[in-house]
């Protein structure tokens, strides 16, 4: 009979010291000069020790235990979730260190693959407000909630229902959430109200395992700077009087809410783009205010989650554009279309090129609601979309915009951009890595004149980058 076996101890190294941030939201170590990436909410500086998860050749990645926080960039932690929520995983350091190594990573990404002649950086942009400045967050209902240390082994757990967030890795289990720090109030009375209204009323939890029970599944709370709210409440197996029950709830108690929606879903995933979405209480959409344009937000629609940083970002695009009334644009990837409406006004004529025709859909009704004649929207696969034909129907750019999702742009698109050679591009980028390998495509025919990061989203590793390029003479 073989023998099973024996699980091998993690290997622990210890007393080691964090050295740097990296990609991420992970830390960097050294051991006999093999670079280790650690994951936990370590700060350079610190010294822990590490337990291997996984050895490669040139590197090995290890969690970190036993924390000493002896850094120097270590703060206070606001969230009592902070270490098990998946999000705000910088929220222990501070924020001066965060804005200073997303600058850094930009930096770092720009050289190393880019390997480019670049300019000196502009200063990373800050966000004036580091906590509660999304103006977009999603709930999720669970009857099968994250159980805690402490709790695991004990017999009475009380109600397993749980709504809150995804921990990571486990699409099934919720974290209870009873005060986020990302998005301003009212929202987390919202999200808590409807939670004890469903405990009190013995409303069911959507069961995220075997998807066929419960009638509660998400919770959606948008807001805008001019303070309108928007509620979308996702049912599965509910029935009609929980709905009702659950939409007079919300009406009755919060009466800021502008638009009171639900949806009823019993597909495989969360997203309800090709769902009806009802309007049970007030206007069907919220309208967000950015200078003198207005924009429409629907249930569906895409926005910027930081809408007062968008502001900023968009109006850096429009300097660095540097338009002077008389040039065609094309806007890459526009989205919904809230880059190239800036700078519509300032232009000749704007072209909107975007995959999602949703999106393009709310870029079309934005263009209309501000009376903009000079911008049109074309949805499609971009490089489908942008062909000789295309761009001889509408004329040569002058000046292009691209703000691609984390990918990057499609090489097909970057080889279009090359033959069509505007005098100006303004790269906007929420992954440098990709951004600085489009850079090097682009090398051939353009030459960097400036980079300047924004930070679109504190407490996190995420960061934004402008780079605008011209044409060589």
């Amino acid at each position: 009979m073989s023998q099973k076996k024996e699980k091998k101890a993690p290997v622990v190294l210890e007393q080691i010291a964090i050295l740097d941030f990296a990609a991420e939201a992970k830390c960097i170590a050294k051991v006999n000069e093999e670079v280790i990436f650690v994951q936990g909410a370590v700060a350079p500086g610190d010294i822990a020790d590490l337990r291997i998860l996984k050895s490669k050749k040139s590197f090995k990645q290890a969690q970190a235990i036993n924390i000493q926080p002896l850094s120097k960039h270590r703060t206070d932690v606001a969230c009592s979730h902070f270490g098990i929520c998946g999000g705000c995983k910088w929220q222990h350091v501070s924020y001066e260190a965060q804005t200073a190594f997303k600058a850094q990573q930009v930096k770092d990404n720009l050289t190393r693959i880019a390997k480019v002649k670049l300019p000196e950086f502009q200063p990373i942009l800050g966000s004036e407000e580091t906590y509660y400045y999304r103006n977009k967050l999603e709930f999720t209902f669970s009857c099968a909630r994250w159980l805690t240390e402490d709790e695991i082994g004990k017999e009475d757990l009380g109600s397993m229902n749980a709504l809150g967030f995804h921990v990571p890795g486990r699409f099934d289990k919720i974290l209870p959430v009873d005060h986020c720090y990302l998005q301003p109030d009212p929202s987390n009375a919202i999200r808590n109200g409807v939670r004890d209204f469903a405990e009190a009323n013995g409303i069911s939890y959507y069961e995220l395992k075997n998807q066929k029970e419960g009638a509660l599944r998400n919770l959606i709370i948008r807001n805008t700077v001019t303070n309108e709210w928007m509620v979308t409440v996702q049912f599965a197996y509910a029935a009609e009087e929980e709905i009702k029950s659950v939409m007079e709830y919300l009406k009755s108690t919060f009466p800021m809410i502008t638009s009171l929606n639900y949806v009823i879903n019993q597909k495989g995933n969360d997203t309800f783009h090709d769902l009806d979405v009802v309007c049970y209480h007030g206007k069907p959409f919220m309208v967000e205010i950015m200078e003198d344009l207005k924009f429409q937000i629907g249930p569906k629609s895409f926005f910027q989650t930081n809408a007062k940083q968008a502001l900023k970002l968009y109006q850096l695009v429009r300097e660095y554009a540097d338009l002077q009334g008389n040039e065609v644009v094309y806007d890459l990837y526009t989205g919904t279309g809230t880059i190239g409406l800036f700078l519509a006004k300032h232009a000749s004529k704007v072209v909107g090129l975007e995959y999602v025709e949703m999106a393009v859909e709310d870029a079309r009704i934005n263009a209309e609601l501000n009376g903009i004649k000079n911008a049109t929207f074309f949805a499609g696969d971009m490089k489908k979309v942008l062909t000789e034909e295309f761009i001889a129907i509408h004329g040569a750019p002058d000046v292009i915009i691209t703000d691609p999702p984390r990918a990057g742009m499609d090489l097909d698109v970057v080889n279009q951009i090359l033959a069509v050679k505007p005098q100006k591009i303004v790269y906007v980028s929420c992954n440098p890595a990709t951004q600085a390998r489009d850079l090097a495509l682009l090398d051939v025919a353009y030459e960097v004149d400036v980079v300047h990061p924004v930070d679109m989203f504190p407490q996190t590793h995420h960061v934004e980058n402008i780079v605008r390029l011209k044409l060589r003479a």
